[in-house]
């Protein structure tokens, strides 16, 4: 059961109602989350920023963001964020569900690039606790990516270094969506609501 409740969105203060609308635009649900940390307005709104910032349009691949943070998440062990951006991703990809299915495969699986594979080995190493990234990860970064392409990478792994420990803190409950979305594609886990811990 979650740690704080939250807010039921009858009981969202005016100030947080946009921050609900723009977070149910892109995935497509009420997030839990987002319902959480509407009790404290100041903390949502600049989280609802940071995340306009890190998933608007850039030079890095929205689908290739999502599954960075999906790798993030799973490597810190919050499954309601791996299942959250699983989704998003999915979402993204125009319902290809290939690599996203796939995405824990990404080391040997021929449907990821050798850039791909970059960036997902930073996000694994980063995501671990304690973090495991080395100058081998930016350097075969390098090979693939801009400047500004790692920094996108970066600001991804950061949003979710925040979100993981969030939601993991407060235990907050999975929603259905994704829960049905992880179960359907990574069908060998369990997840239900509440639970956290990867297997």
């Amino acid at each position: 059961m979650a740690r704080i409740l939250p807010l039921e969105i009858e009981e969202l203060p005016e100030k947080t109602r946009q921050a609900l609308e723009y977070a149910q635009g892109i995935m497509g649900f009420a997030p839990n989350d987002v319902l959480t940390m509407a009790h404290w307005p100041d903390l949502l709104e600049a989280m609802e920023r940071l995340v306009q910032v890190i998933y608007k349009p850039g030079e890095l691949d929205p689908v290739l963001k999502r599954m960075i943070a999906t790798i993030t998440s799973g490597a810190a062990g919050c499954r309601y964020c791996q299942a959250h951006t699983a989704h998003g991703a999915a979402r993204m990809a125009d319902g290809d569900h290939g690599k996203i299915a796939h995405v824990w495969e990404y080391q040997t699986n021929d449907l990821f690039s050798d850039a791909e594979r970059a960036a997902l080995n930073l996000a694994l190493a980063a995501g671990t606790q304690p973090n495991a990234t080395t100058d081998d990860h930016f350097r075969a970064l390098k090979q693939h990516f801009s400047q500004r392409q790692i920094l996108e990478i970066m600001g991804v792994i950061g949003l979710f270094g925040f979100l993981n420990r969030w939601n993991d803190t407060l235990a907050t409950e999975l929603e259905d969506k994704p829960m049905n979305f992880a179960s359907s594609i990574y069908s060998n886990e369990v997840w239900e609501p509440g639970r956290h811990e990867r297997e």
